[in-house]
Formats: structure tokens, C-alpha cells, sequence
């Protein structure tokens, strides 16, 4: 299954980490990664399974997650994929004609490498790839 994509992450976006992890804490008794942050985010991972779910809140207003909250209020920001290839995925979408966020690969949380995939070319939902 590893040379399959699959689900990685689906990122939500919050005001406050504190509040939001109670749920997933109190509520489904997951114990949260430790706190990373990139790309202006301060990010929680919870495990599910084979995937996860990111808790995303700005660092400052003028972040994406800033931004993201500010235009439409907390809730699902993008879908991660993991793809077995991240350079082959972008060739894949440069040849389909899909427009990119990411032209080149970047250092993600964790250091993963991710690139995005604009929502404009994927029916208005932001996409992640990683390997």
C-alpha cells in the first residue's frame, strides 16, 4: 500500500489550540504530538489511524492561517495526500495543466518535503502533497 496515495493529514484551522484540543483530548482521549510550527502556524498533530489531523492556529494575523480564519472563521483549511513520488506528483500536475502553489517542493512540519496544489484547480479545496 505504500506505493498507493493515501490520506496524510486534513488540516484545521482554529483561533486557539488550547480550546480546540480539548475535544480530541477530553472527548476522544488522543494525546497530541508536541507543538511545531511552519509556514507562520503554530501545529498540533493528533494520530488517526494511518492519518492524522493538524490543528493549525496563526501565529499572527497576517499569516495564511491568519488570513484563512479571518475570510471564512475556524474549520478545514486543506487536505494533505501522500503520494510516493512528490517530484512525479508535480510533473503529473504540471503536465495536466493544474496550477501550483508550490512549483518546487518545500520544507514542511516536521520537515517533510510538501508542495500545494491551488484550490482554484481542484473543485475550491486547498490541497498538500507529501511523500
Amino acid at each position: 500500500m505504500a506505493d498507493r496515495p493515501r490520506i496524510a493529514h486534513v488540516g484545521i484551522a482554529v483561533p486557539d489550540l488550547d480550546a480546540a484540543l480539548s475535544f480530541y483530548r477530553d472527548v476522544l482521549g488522543l494525546e497530541p504530538h508536541p507543538t511545531e510550527e511552519a509556514d507562520g502556524a503554530a501545529i498540533v498533530s493528533l494520530t488517526f489511524g494511518e492519518s492524522e489531523v493538524e490543528l493549525l492556529a496563526p501565529l499572527a494575523p497576517d499569516t495564511p492561517i491568519g488570513r484563512f480564519l479571518a475570510r471564512r472563521g475556524p474549520g478545514i483549511h486543506h487536505i494533505c495526500y501522500r503520494v510516493p513520488d512528490l517530484d512525479a506528483a508535480l510533473a503529473a500536475c504540471r503536465n495536466a495543466g493544474y496550477r501550483l502553489i508550490d512549483e518546487v517542493p518545500r520544507s514542511g512540519a516536521g520537515g517533510r518535503r510538501i508542495a500545494f496544489v491551488h484550490p482554484k484547480a481542484t473543485a475550491g479545496i486547498l490541497l498538500e502533497l507529501t511523500e
